[in-house]
């Protein structure tokens, strides 16, 4: 471990945010950093576990070896902590950025709400690395002559194809969009995370040996049947984007959208894309965002940007504890109040509350009717309120993937949840040479979760491919 004592004298620490006032400002990230001596401090913080819940099933879905990592920081050898830290996670710059840090809720200083700022030194750790110039392509030095074609280059597709790049396949990515990153580009805002990141990661790949295609829509204006005939294995990598449709009575009037149209749009804009859809701004607006997750906080600090006038965020639930029961939940994620740094610029939280219907006057939006709900989520009688809004974002998940073009094409079996089936010993789906990884095969998750899918996705292929795989399981 780092220092014996370092839990007891030296109390948790975070980065710190630029005041609301000046970030909505503008769509930079506003995390300021810390500096090397004060996530040293923290790093040794950490108690180096004899069951280290942080980096089990339960913390990592990658399985960083975070007591390894933190002890390498405070004996100051950032560059080997690099390299720990790039042994299980190829893209630890976007976990350390957007992670929700599972592992910090099993961390077992959270028995005392003081867990290590584990998210803070990866961060730290890998910026360094790129500072330093000590994050260089790593290129295979023997080909194998077996093509593999991953379709997708959202985090899962990302991970896989440079897992396969590494050993020595030829990998050749297929992107619909102009860019790679998929959500991770177009629907997280660059205020969580600026897209340089993702361009300097797919310049790295590139240099490994990586051939990206992009406005290469297979199923659509690709065929994958052309892919099937040319590549020696396939890998789906594709999102889970299709939106969950509340059916409420209302949501056709003009002004009511899906979240991630409106993301999508707004990330465009200020990566200077070209836009083909009618303008989606919330300048000047009520804005009304129904759900309680990720994706509603997105809106939110983007509506915040655009010069919102007001912003008020419906939850259906009821608002959890500020502190979790710690004895019945940890190590495992717990249900407790939090407040996002969007949700900290301003919105108001309506908790308990259903949306009964969307209000309008000729054919636009004017408002939302709701009413507070029970413990089995029914609407109370006498408990209606109506809210203004000139826009209404709809946030409430997500319905599978897609499944026109690729998927119908495919022909892959498909769960009642519209995830491709592939068990996750091989990643195969029930077509041949056709392997599925990520949101597509899991369902809507977290970006560490598709990193791991992606590499896991990626030895199974190698050893189908190789008979073995040097891959790490």
């Amino acid at each position: 471990m780092g220092k014996v004592t370092g839990f007891l004298e030296i109390d948790r620490r975070e980065a710190k945010y630029q005041p609301a006032s000046d970030r909505i400002r503008h769509f930079r990230e506003f995390t300021l950093p810390m500096d090397a001596k004060d996530v040293r401090e923290q790093a040794a913080r950490c108690m180096d576990c004899g069951v280290p819940y942080c980096h089990g099933p339960n913390g990592c879905p990658v399985h960083n070896q975070i007591p390894d990592w933190n002890d390498l920081v405070y004996q100051n050898d950032w560059e080997e902590a690099l390299a720990n830290l790039h042994s299980t996670n190829n893209f630890p710059e976007f976990t350390g950025r957007i992670c929700p840090a599972p592992c910090e809720e099993a961390c077992t200083l959270n028995l005392e709400n003081m867990p290590v700022a584990i998210k803070t030194v990866e961060q730290a750790i890998a910026d360094r690395g790129w500072k330093e110039g000590w994050i260089k392509p790593e290129i295979a030095a023997n080909r194998t002559g077996k093509r593999v074609a991953v379709i997708g280059s959202g985090p899962a597709g990302m991970a896989a194809a440079q897992q396969l790049a590494r050993v020595g396949h030829e990998v050749h990515v297929y992107e619909r969009e102009p860019k790679a990153g998929g959500l991770l580009r177009y629907g997280i805002p660059d205020f969580k995370m600026e897209k340089h990141h993702i361009d300097r990661r797919v310049e790295q790949m590139a240099a490994e040996g990586v051939i990206f295609h992009y406005n290469a829509h297979v199923g659509v204006n690709v065929k994958l049947a052309d892919l099937q005939r040319d590549f020696d294995a396939v890998l789906l990598a594709g999102g889970a984007e299709a939106p969950r449709d509340p059916g409420l009575p209302g949501q056709e009037l003009e002004g009511v959208h899906y979240a991630m149209p409106y993301l999508t749009q707004s990330n465009r804009r200020v990566g200077d894309e070209r836009i083909d859809d009618a303008p989606l701004l919330s300048g000047g607006k009520d804005v009304v965002v129904i759900g309680g997750g990720d994706t509603a906080s997105d809106c939110i600090g983007t509506a915040f940007r655009q010069g919102a006038l007001s912003v008020t965020q419906l939850d259906i639930r009821p608002k959890p504890p500020e502190i979790e029961d710690k004895l019945t939940i940890w190590p495992f994620w717990p249900t407790k109040f939090r407040t996002s740094s969007s949700q900290a610029e301003g919105a108001d939280r309506e908790f308990q509350a259903a949306t009964l219907r969307i209000l309008g006057k000729n054919g636009r939006v004017t408002g939302v009717e709701c009413a507070r709900v029970d413990e089995r989520r029914r609407p109370i009688p006498g408990t209606e309120f109506v809210l203004k809004a000139d826009l209404v974002f709809l946030a409430i998940g997500f319905a599978g993937s897609v499944k026109d073009g690729l998927l119908t094409e495919a022909g892959v079996a498909m769960d009642k949840r519209a995830n491709v089936i592939a068990n996750e010993n091989d990643y195969r789906t029930d077509k041949p040479k056709i392997f599925a990884a990520g949101d597509m095969r899991r369902g809507q998750s977290l970006v560490v979760w598709a990193i791991r899918e992606g590499r896991q996705a990626a030895r199974a292929i190698d050893e189908m491919l190789m008979g073995e795989s040097v891959l790490p399981r």
